[in-house]
């Protein structure tokens, strides 16, 4: 099976070394060609262009920022879309709205192409470790041809429905997660004010009910102020606003997540955008000075 890559950031690059690892051929593209070359050591192929990247592939995997990127690539000068043979597989793992999947899903049917929207659940480690939750909207059969490929980037596979329903699931999923950190933090910023060390907040809250499971996993980041990307800010506001997008689509309310999105947006403009989304402590330390 002939296997092709667009999209080698934090994720993608990690993704796309894990099928490498597993014996699989891989041609791969990233607008910044030095990602692409970095995966060289480990067999794959390095393309000029997205269009280049797909020829002769049965099965197209991209792991993009926005709709917009993915658009982009898949329909802009170059695209890879258009050249993509008949009959193959385009899997989006990009966080994008329902509706853009379906859209993209429409594109690759007019051209004699499946669409498969899977999503990821987890960040950088869980990325190198394979050990991501894929979030699959899509044909079951579609599901079963990739899913020995999906295996080797994850560790558990979520089939939510038809197209759409996986991109649907990943918006919920990062709706509650990054809510659920700017809860916390607030409430160490809080704790802090009154006089509680921030080392006892964590050992007394991480771990208990109230506090998200994943908060451990971050204990060290915000615990020590690092905000190296794993999930850069920027990339969580963009999901709240395609969840509050798809919510007005829907015609329901989702007021505490608008609120997170315009906190996020705040940081974003203050210069934090760039580091991991803990980092929306730091604002929210600074915002209390």
């Amino acid at each position: 099976m002939q296997i092709a890559f667009l999209g080698l950031g934090i994720m993608g690059s990690r993704m796309a070394a894990n099928l490498l690892k597993a014996g699989h051929p891989l041609t791969v593209w990233n607008r910044s060609a030095e990602k692409a070359e970095a995966l060289r050591p480990l067999g794959a192929q390095a393309a000029a262009s997205p269009a280049e990247a797909v020829r002769g592939a049965d099965v197209v995997f991209t792991m993009l920022s926005t709709p917009a990127a993915v658009e982009a690539v898949a329909l802009g000068e170059g695209g890879f879309l258009p050249a993509m043979q008949s009959g193959a597989l385009w899997v989006d793992c990009s966080t994008v709205d329902p509706d853009f999947s379906r859209r993209m899903a429409a594109e690759a049917a007019g051209r004699g192409l499946r669409f498969m929207d899977a999503p990821v659940a987890g960040s950088k480690a869980p990325a190198e470790a394979g050990k991501l939750r894929f979030l699959v909207g899509g044909k079951a059969e579609d599901l079963e041809q990739v899913r020995p490929l999906l295996e080797k980037m994850g560790s558990d596979i979520v089939h939510a429905g038809e197209t759409g329903m996986g991109s649907a699931l990943k918006l919920v999923n990062n709706l509650i997660m990054v809510q659920g950190l700017v809860a916390f933090c607030e409430g160490l910023v809080l704790g802090q004010a009154l006089g509680l060390p921030r080392t006892l907040i964590f050992d007394a809250l991480v771990g208990q009910a109230v506090v998200p499971g994943y908060i451990g996993g971050k204990r060290a980041k915000l615990e020590n102020q690092e905000y190296s990307p794993e999930f850069p800010l920027r990339w969580a506001q963009k999901d709240l606003h395609l969840a509050a997008a798809a919510a007005f689509e829907a015609g329901v309310a989702l007021p505490q997540t608008n609120i997170a999105k315009e906190i996020f947006r705040l940081a974003d403009r203050a210069g934090l955008g760039e580091k991991d989304l803990t980092a929306v402590l730091a604002f929210l330390e600074r915002d209390e000075e």
